[in-house]
């Protein structure tokens, strides 16, 4: 119950339905830790173009973003602790190379 509260809490600024990764660490004394993350960057990107699955074809392109959006996303990114030691080009990059996996082409 404890970590329900908790976690509740915590995640009560993100929009319902958002998903949040979440690393949860049990002690064998019953006392937990948890990390929530931001939503993963497929995720993201889908919900910054509107559709709703990847291509069907490897060279079908769904939609375009600009280079803007992808910097925004990953400015959200960032704040991850794995990711927070990278820098923004390096981050929006590994986000580009995700975008052309899910058909969507980043223009200038």
């Amino acid at each position: 119950m404890d970590f329900c509260k908790e976690f509740n809490a915590r995640t009560a600024h993100i929009s319902p339905g958002t998903p949040i990764p979440t690393t949860i660490i049990v002690q064998p004394d019953r006392t937990f830790a948890f990390v929530t993350k931001t939503p993963t960057t497929s995720y993201l990107l889908k919900k910054v173009t509107g559709i709703e699955k990847g291509p069907a074809h490897p060279s079908q392109i769904l939609a375009t973003i600009s280079l803007k959006h992808v910097y925004e996303i990953a400015k959200i990114k960032q704040t991850d602790a794995h990711l927070s030691q990278l820098p923004l080009e390096s981050i929006a990059r590994m986000i580009i190379g995700t975008a052309k996996a899910l058909g969507i082409q980043v223009i200038p």
